[in-house]
């Protein structure tokens, strides 16, 4: 799990079977089975028949619980406790009000930007985020951290915050590891109404998944799967030769692509077959644990 969370197994990774890893660990194969078992139940590792066991998904960070109770569990603890020392309800809600105030100043205050490996989707998940935290996040792309030209230097200095999906998050404290800045993951979650799209088309109709990374490639095929389409007519490729695509455009029915594919594809296709632009978004729960984060990060400064 930690080697999953901080990006050293990304999504797509095969694992060891269980008895090379019971060797290499020196533990028995029925540990390591159970192990398998737990975190497939969990949605971390997926099992292919025939062809091994994958990381299926990011770590969370947070827990499938009634968050509700909880947090009214705290506030009648800090109640009881308020009115142990003197302190009427009226004060004690005056004092829980200029907190959350305080709070939301200081989330106001932050500035950080998104990074992502095209700019179409830089762009949606920096406004995503803006949409949901009040915070201004300006999209920028892999690539241009790697070229580190004078406008991308300024930003980093100018951000307090470096925000991108769990795939990237190696590669990109990599790249800004001078700056010394906090580096952190979100999950994101195939758009609905994208695989909507998709279970409409009739059955047989041959579909083409045209991405960047390997890692995209395994999520979309896991969140098909996890739709009920894992039975449709499908093949799946991050070729980047011209005349290798126009050939697969040839031999579709529909083409299917990562953001960071679409517009290219939308070029060679010429209008000739129905392209779907396979969309994600940010994940409602890593929001909320990123802004818990981004307010620790604020008070530690």
């Amino acid at each position: 799990m930690d080697l999953i969370k901080d990006g050293s197994l990304k999504v797509g990774f095969k694992m060891p079977t269980e008895r090379e890893l019971s060797q290499k660990l020196q533990v028995s194969r029925n540990t390591v089975s159970m192990a398998y078992q737990e975190l497939e139940k969990d949605g971390v590792l997926k099992s292919y028949q025939g062809r091994g066991t994958f990381v299926a998904e990011e770590v969370k960070l947070w827990e499938d619980e009634d968050i509700r109770d909880k947090l009214k569990k705290f506030v009648d603890l800090a109640f009881e406790e308020a009115i142990e020392t003197g302190i009427d309800a009226d004060e004690f809600m005056e004092i829980v009000t200029e907190r959350i105030e305080e709070k939301r100043r200081l989330i106001n205050e932050i500035s950080g930007i998104y990074v992502e490996c095209n700019i179409e989707q830089s762009r949606i998940f920096a406004a995503q985020l803006k949409e949901r935290t009040n915070i201004d996040f300006k999209p920028v792309t892999v690539n241009d951290l790697r070229i580190m030209d004078k406008d991308t230097e300024e930003l980093l200095q100018k951000s307090q915050i470096i925000i991108t999906t769990f795939n990237h998050v190696n590669e990109v404290r990599r790249l800004t590891r001078n700056f010394n800045k906090n580096v952190l993951g979100v999950a994101i979650t195939p758009d609905l109404e994208t695989i909507v799209k998709i279970a409409r088309f009739p059955i047989g109709t041959k579909f083409y998944f045209v991405c960047i990374s390997e890692e995209f490639k395994f999520k979309v095929r896991d969140a098909l799967e996890s739709a009920g389409l894992g039975n449709i007519n499908i093949e799946y490729t991050n070729s980047s030769y011209k005349e290798e695509l126009i050939e697969i455009i040839e031999r579709s029915d529909v083409i299917i692509a990562s953001p960071g594919r679409y517009k290219e594809i939308n070029e060679l296709n010429g209008g000739r077959k129905q392209i779907i632009n396979f969309l994600y978004s940010l994940d409602d729960g890593s929001v909320k644990a990123l802004k818990s984060k981004l307010l620790e990060i604020k008070y530690s400064k």
